[in-house]
């Protein structure tokens, strides 16, 4: 079983670390396009979302597909499509740095609350 973090910036992390291997999965896709026999490789983040307590969360899994790691599927590669899910990963990249910066915000206001 993997651990899931209850601490906003712990998640945040895991979160961030999943899209940076998801990135690495879709720019080498794109990089070995003509590749002899390359065999696609993506990450979904559905198993992860789905042991999390936020309803945002648990719609993004339904959305996202069945697995969480880095598996191989048997498909013809499209750049078009590679860089549709790069962008789509740049979005949720977006989101994740900003829960971070929430959870920092709210961290330094409990400090400075009790100054």
């Amino acid at each position: 079983m993997t651990y899931f973090p209850k601490d906003p910036i712990a998640k945040s992390q895991l979160y961030l670390d999943l899209i940076s291997n998801r990135n690495e999965a879709l720019s080498s896709n794109l990089a070995n396009m003509d590749t002899p026999n390359y065999v696609r490789r993506d990450i979904e983040f559905s198993q992860y979302l789905n042991t999390q307590d936020s309803p945002l969360e648990t719609k993004l899994s339904q959305k996202l597909g069945p697995s969480g790691v880095i598996r191989a599927r048997e498909q013809e590669l499209s750049a078009a499509d590679e860089l549709a899910l790069m962008q789509q990963n740049s979005i949720l990249y977006a989101v994740a740095a900003r829960q971070m910066t929430a959870a920092i915000s709210e961290i330094k206001t409990a400090i400075n609350v009790g100054k």
